[in-house]
């Protein structure tokens, strides 16, 4: 079976031919159809691992014996994070935050031709021709969409659309700004779109990606290299600035701005992953007199077997538009070319 196993030297794959773990009674195998390239692939050290976080599948042709969610011959979407629906987070709706969820990811998946144990990045490891992972990795859908658009939903859409829909409760008539308009940016977007704002700003550098926002739905967008971010927000905002800010990018110097640019009362969703050792400053006079809540959003918050179904349905009635979003295809012996896109933006 050939895999992408990262290496300690780099963040740069390794295609090789790797010896699959046998199922264990938790475990079933997935023919990956497809998989969806995330800026976590280039965030995160690799040390030997399989990649990547997001994925879907045509079939599961092996479950373990102890298998009950998914069936033989089941499409399924892996996600970012394993849930065992029984500890102390899981039985309060907040499945993304699972106690259990690294030690039901955390086992060695493969075995590379020099005998070397490899584990799967999240436990998924979806840059292969096939994975083994835990059943509670994975939510079982019922669609006839291609699995390059089910690709996307595992990540990027479920973190975008679960942030505007869970972490800031997006209303109608609101306005929106998304400092990044990326994969996951498109996805803030697009339900915000679906939610009913008003007012859609998409900041972004990058003109492919600005013009890509406006065909999700933004009906503004800012260029922050020639123009002052929070001050054309405010422009656009009747001087008070936009309900929810979306700070995508993972930066410092962003996140701040995300709070400037949100008026008193609004609320900040952080859904860009920062660096471990990236610290922010915050005004301590603002963050009590401004009444604006400065949330994480962790996986958008999401509950995958509850959402990830909803999601799925909004794409088939064309309420979401995921074929726009696949903008390129690329074979697995191609994936570093796909890592080096990923970078140039």
């Amino acid at each position: 079976m050939l895999t992408a196993v990262g290496l300690a030297d780099g963040h740069y794959l390794s295609v090789e031919e790797v010896d699959p773990r046998k199922p264990g009674p938790h475990d079933i195998v997935v023919r990956v159809g497809a998989s969806g390239v995330c800026h976590t692939d280039v965030a995160v050290p690799a040390t030997c691992r399989c990649h990547c976080p997001s994925s879907s599948a045509t079939r599961a042709p092996e479950t373990g014996s102890e298998v009950t969610s998914v069936a033989v011959g089941d499409r399924v979407i892996g996600t970012v994070g394993a849930v065992c629906g029984t500890c102390w987070y899981c039985v309060r709706d907040m499945t993304h935050l699972c106690d259990n969820s690294m030690a039901m990811t955390s086992a060695p998946r493969v075995k590379r031709t020099d005998g070397t144990e490899v584990p799967a990045f999240v436990g998924l490891g979806t840059f292969a021709e096939a994975m083994t992972v835990h059943d509670a990795s994975v939510v079982p859908v019922t669609t006839d969409l291609p699995d390059e658009q089910l690709a996307l939903i595992g990540c990027a859409i479920t973190n975008g659309l679960g942030a505007v829909f869970n972490t800031a409760q997006v209303k109608p008539a609101s306005s929106i700004v998304v400092i990044g308009s990326g994969g996951v940016g498109q996805a803030v977007i697009q339900g915000a779109r679906i939610a009913g704002a008003a007012r859609i700003i998409a900041v972004d550098p990058l003109e492919n990606k600005r013009s890509a926002a406006l065909g999700s739905g933004a009906t503004d967008t800012i260029d922050p290299t020639s123009a002052d971010l929070v001050d054309e927000v405010r422009r656009l905002t009747g001087r008070r600035g936009a309900h929810h800010t979306f700070e995508v990018v993972r930066n410092p110097t962003t996140i701040t701005q995300a709070w400037d640019a949100a008026r008193r009362g609004g609320t900040v969703a952080l859904v860009g992953m920062p660096a471990a050792d990236a610290m922010i400053t915050m005004p301590a006079l603002s963050l009590a007199s401004d009444d604006k809540p400065l949330c994480g959003s962790l996986y958008g918050g999401t509950q995958a077997r509850r959402d990830i179904p909803l999601i799925v349905e909004l794409a088939e009635t064309g309420r979401l538009d995921l074929a726009s979003m696949v903008t390129r295809r690329v074979p697995l012996h191609e994936v570093n070319d796909a890592i080096r896109a990923l970078e140039a933006g």
